[in-house]
């Protein structure tokens, strides 16, 4: 009998202690194709950016549960590789894609601006169901050339929980991803709760403190939140103050409100 084909990526890069996570997580229950960025690429979005070294690809080693796998590593965007692992690297059309474990969590509105979630997205647009997975971490880790340490084993437990799922009884009608979130002392026993993305940003971008524009500065932002007007059955509310795993369908649903 053929195992399902899940392709594994991350935007921490393809070197990441949390893809590891991933591919020891599910590595049993099907057949991996591990194609990331080759370096950290945070906060990218569903981006394609142009560059010099855009779409090489570099064929690495990884060893996941005693065995050596090969993972690849992309120069480009989270999407890029996604894109790269479909059409080129795997074998067939891979049946999951799972974007993680992501250092730090991805909830409310600012979801569009993670590369964790645009990989996932990229996925749906080749018809392919995603999980997006995320573990709650300082922000001084989400985007550090070098990878924090940090206990990854409640992530790997429902990092494998989503994925059984996800494969034996599918995804809704319309819904393209699962964006999961795991707070930073979740244990297996931690409850889960199916939520809606906050209208509330949890990212918020901060003012500049510089006085010359030719200086080069990337935009910094902080966690906030507004407890007074917060929906009780949002992923930020569950998350940040309820404790709880996180799981929220995502689905395209752009129409026009009248």
């Amino acid at each position: 009998m053929t195992k399902p084909l899940i392709l594994i990526t991350n935007d921490d890069g393809v070197l990441s202690p949390g893809l590891l996570t991933v591919a020891e997580a599910v590595e049993s229950v099907g057949d991996l194709v591990i194609a990331a960025p080759r370096f950290q690429q945070t906060s990218m979005g569903r981006s394609f950016p142009r560059s010099d070294m855009g779409g090489v690809i570099e064929t690495l080693e990884m060893q996941v549960n005693g065995k050596t796998l090969p993972a690849y590593g992309v120069h480009g965007s989270p999407a890029m590789a996604v894109s790269h692992g479909i059409l080129e690297i795997s074998p067939r059309q891979p049946d999951l894609v799972i974007s993680g474990v992501n250092y730090g969590e991805n909830i409310g509105f600012s979801i569009t601006a993670s590369g964790t979630l645009g990989a996932a997205f990229q996925a749906s647009g080749f018809g392919i169901p995603s999980l997006a997975i995320s573990l709650q971490t300082p922000v001084d880790m989400h985007n550090g050339a070098e990878y924090g340490k940090v206990n990854w084993d409640a992530a790997r437990y429902f990092t494998r929980h989503f994925t059984e799922k996800a494969l034996q009884e599918g995804f809704a009608p319309n819904i393209a991803t699962w964006n999961i979130n795991i707070p930073a002392d979740a244990t297996p026993d931690t409850p889960i709760k199916k939520t809606h993305v906050s209208r509330q940003n949890y990212y918020v971008v901060i003012k500049p403190e510089r006085t010359d524009w030719s200086v080069p500065y990337h935009v910094q932002a902080k966690q906030w939140y507004d407890p007074a007007t917060l929906e009780p059955d949002s992923d930020i509310y569950a998350f940040c103050v309820e404790h709880k795993v996180t799981v929220t369908p995502i689905g395209w649903h752009f129409a026009g409100l009248s």
